[in-house]
């Protein structure tokens, strides 16, 4: 650990370039998937209301949404850090990694449900990052307004993705459900950022696929 805290404070006292942007988003998800959940900047939407009583099988549904949520978010960070870590703009760089702050917030709350329902996270979330990470440091080569197209369109269909979670969980977990509604007007937010610093809309094929890469995603962690 003493040499994260060296590496972290020489990082801060001087420009990052690409090199140093990888290492330090490496450097925090092996910290992250070593350390498990870290502390959230903001209290989780789940304080104050009242633990639910669950049955055993609305638990395990529960537990497996949440652990969808869980690991899209940890992909959230990977797709973020691998934005910022090619972005030519710094204040396009520094909203990025405003935003993934936010989604650390939301790993945090996901976390600590999962850990209420006595769930673990997927043992594929290091699959999940190093894969968004890839992606979003790929379209970020193409230049900031394909990325922040990245960005918007992943928004939008987690936007949609977390409306259906509303759907599905058992009426009587309110505690989960507040958490997903706040990520959820979190992410509409970043997906409108997004589009007004200048996103470019992606051709239909590269939307397709990314709907498919998800539905993949989430249909693997809500077992595993």
């Amino acid at each position: 650990m003493q040499i994260f805290k060296g590496y972290n404070r020489l990082m801060s006292s001087r420009k990052l370039n690409a090199i140093d942007r990888l290492v330090s988003g490496v450097d925090s998800a092996l910290r992250a998937f070593a350390a498990g959940p870290q502390k959230s900047d903001r209290p989780s939407p789940a304080s104050g209301i009242q633990t639910d009583r669950l049955s055993a099988t609305q638990r395990a549904h529960s537990a497996g949404l949440m652990r969808i949520n869980h690991s899209g978010e940890v992909a959230a960070q990977g797709l973020y850090q691998g934005h910022a870590a090619v972005a030519r703009d710094p204040a396009i760089e520094h909203q990025m990694q405003r935003a993934a702050d936010e989604e650390k917030d939301h790993l945090s709350w996901c976390a600590g449900r999962l850990d209420e329902l006595g769930a673990k996270p997927s043992i594929l979330n290091p699959a999940w990052y190093a894969g968004a990470y890839a992606i979003g440091a790929a379209s970020g080569l193409l230049g900031d307004k394909w990325s922040l197209g990245f960005i918007a369109e992943t928004e939008n269909q987690v936007v949609q993705h977390l409306s259906s979670h509303l759907k599905k969980l058992p009426s009587d977990d309110k505690r989960s459900r507040a958490i997903i509604t706040t990520m959820r007007d979190d992410e509409a937010r970043h997906g409108t950022n997004a589009e007004q610093a200048g996103a470019a809309e992606l051709p239909r094929p590269v939307r397709k696929l990314m709907n498919l890469s998800s539905k993949i995603m989430t249909t693997t962690a809500y077992w595993l």
